[in-house]
């Protein structure tokens, strides 16, 4: 007993079809989002609040923010909420290091996941309407610790701006791909 191989070869492409576009459901592909309103020029990206125990975590995510919106071609960025048509405000609610791997000797944590958790808000001035919305964005970045770092990994994160630029970078591509996108 032989089954047809074409008719087999139709339905493997027609069940392929179909768990595509099941799977795809709810997503886009990135850059493929609508644009900002045309009047929406000027962005006032001030600086973010930090109720975070992490120190000046809340100046370098505001200063790749405003790199990425800047790098975005057309829009103005500003550190200011006056003159502007856009503004975008947020507060790093939390950063905190948790362990995710472990030295075989000594029990040292060898790597972390470092979540930060932010409430971000982008306003239209002239429409005074809020154009996107997150209460609790959160953005996790993986990290290896070296060797001798100690035990503490809120220190290394002080310590290590490599780490913590990666991570505001991060950030503020997610955070403007889901502006831009959501339009």
């Amino acid at each position: 007993m032989r089954i047809c191989t074409k008719e087999r070869l139709v339905s493997g492409v027609a069940l392929l079809a179909v768990a595509l576009t099941a799977s795809a459901c709810g997503y886009t592909l990135a850059g493929r989002g609508g644009s900002l309103p045309e009047h929406i020029r000027i962005i006032g990206i001030p600086q973010f609040t930090n109720r975070s125990t992490l120190p000046d975590i809340d100046k370098i995510v505001t200063e790749r923010i405003s790199d990425e919106f800047r790098n975005r071609g057309k829009y103005r960025v500003l550190p200011d909420t006056s003159g502007v048509d856009a503004i975008l405000t947020g507060t790093v609610l939390s950063a905190l290091p948790t362990p995710t791997s472990f030295t075989t000797g000594s029990r040292q944590a060898s790597s972390y996941v470092m979540v930060v958790t932010l409430s971000v808000e982008f306003k239209d001035v002239k429409s005074d309407k809020v154009i996107w919305q997150n209460p609790s964005m959160t953005v996790r970045e993986e990290y290896d610790v070296p060797t001798g770092a100690g035990s503490d990994p809120a220190a290394f994160f002080r310590q290590d701006s490599n780490a913590l630029e990666r991570l505001a970078r991060n950030l503020a591509k997610i955070l403007a791909a889901a502006i831009f996108e959501a339009m």
